[in-house]
């Protein structure tokens, strides 16, 4: 199948207030605005006809004027960042067959190569509503920690669930053969379309359990492709995620 010629756009949802960490998008990470880190690599991807930051603050926003970058102002009473993204881009009038990428502002040393990885089902598949990237889990401590979402998925690499939980169960441990376990990782592509129509959609069952906004599209019926990535991808959460991803920059300078 040929690839569409739908524009991809990738915006960046960024909020100041944080429980964990107080302005975070512009905590400096090397002397630099972590948001600006963020910006500057999603600019390296030749796929991305746009890179805009979605953002309802305006010392946000006044950060991101300095440095050169692009940002959209969002209302401050959304619930998530997917309904930032939404009225980002209605605000930017991106047309209804267009990717809408969405870049985590908290993931300043994001692989550039992800951005096509999660884009491209899309461009091939003009059917398609939504993509996201998963990762083979490599450490263990990650299987039973709930703060990394794991995923089963179909033989056409479509979601079929994502929990907190170990899925898939193992029922005898003492099996020789252990199940491959996968993470999601925060990385989506929507149609602009369906971004809209999922918004709109009430808060699912089991996504109000497990508190993953992903599974409202799968609890009403809509196909999530999950796309295998050999990049793993660090989240800032806290000051201390902050310092080590200062530590990583720092270490490639010198190298």
């Amino acid at each position: 199948m040929s690839e569409s010629a739908s524009k991809v756009v990738a915006l960046i949802p960024a909020r100041y207030h944080s429980n964990r960490f107080e302005g975070k998008p512009l905590a400096l990470i090397n002397g630099k605005p972590m948001i600006q880190h963020v910006v500057e690599r999603a600019r390296r991807v030749e796929l991305l006809a746009e890179v805009v930051v979605a953002t309802d603050d305006e010392r946000i926003a006044e950060a991101v004027a300095a440095f050169g970058g692009e940002f959209v102002l969002t209302r401050s009473d959304h619930a998530s960042g997917t309904d930032r993204l939404a009225e980002a881009a209605e605000l930017l009038d991106i047309a209804e067959h267009d990717v809408v990428v969405n870049i985590q502002g908290d993931q300043p040393l994001f692989p550039v190569e992800v951005i096509e990885q999660v884009a491209r089902p899309l461009l091939v598949d003009p059917a398609l509503p939504m993509s996201t990237l998963i990762y083979k889990i490599i450490r263990p401590e990650e299987i039973n920690d709930p703060n990394h979402v794991k995923t089963v998925f179909d033989c056409n690499n479509n979601a079929l669930y994502f929990s907190r939980s170990p899925i898939p169960f193992q029922r005898n441990p003492e099996e020789v053969i252990q199940p491959t376990y996968y993470k999601h990782l925060g990385f989506y592509a929507y149609r602009k379309g369906f971004l809209l129509t999922f918004v709109a959609l009430p808060e699912g069952e089991w996504e109000r359990f497990e508190k993953l906004e992903q599974l409202r599209a799968l609890e009403y019926g809509y196909t999530i492709r999950v796309v295998l990535t050999s990049h793993d991808s660090i989240e800032v959460d806290t000051p201390k995620d902050a310092r080590r991803v200062e530590e990583i920059l720092q270490a490639d300078v010198g190298a």
